[in-house]
């Protein structure tokens, strides 16, 4: 295994897990705008709100796995003599969180139809809304890109 690579996966785990909490806790709790199956099962029973907090619950498991595997990586890519700048590793956290949304957003709102970023609004708006956040990760991803090719340090 290269030196620099627990830094790298370290970086894109901790941004997919970070981008993950930032979902669940912006979109999913704060603004109450979509749980994991909203689109199933719309959150307007006490049933259909369970069944959602059950999945949230689940979504929210990855994202905690996702970060402590992240963690880990990087405390055993510190003790390499050589380590990434952090610019460097901030420019891999905004590309793992880019990852996050570009995937979640494609398999969860676009494929699966899950949820939308915004359940309660018109197909439009949640048309708009989703691809929005498609966006944001392609935007988060370049910017990540465009730092990690600037340090030159890509494993």
């Amino acid at each position: 295994m290269n030196d620099k690579q627990p830094l790298f996966a370290a970086g894109l785990l901790l941004g997919i897990g970070l981008g993950g909490f930032f979902d669940g806790i912006v979109f999913h709790q704060i603004l109450q705008v979509h749980n994991m199956l909203s689109n199933i099962f719309f959150p307007n029973t006490i049933r259909n709100l369970e069944i959602n907090m059950f999945w949230d619950g689940l979504f929210h498991a990855f994202t905690w796995i996702s970060t402590v595997i992240g963690i880990f990586l990087l405390w055993q890519g510190l003790n390499n003599k050589e380590i990434y700048s952090g610019k460097h590793f901030i420019g891999l956290l905004l590309l793992g969180w880019g990852l996050f949304n570009i995937i979640e957003g494609t398999i969860d709102h676009l494929i699966l139809k899950l949820h939308h970023v915004i359940q309660r609004t018109s197909l439009a708006g949640q048309f708009y809304s989703d691809i929005s956040f498609l966006v944001s990760g392609i935007v988060l991803g370049l910017i990540g890109l465009i730092i990690i090719r600037r340090n030159k340090q890509i494993p």
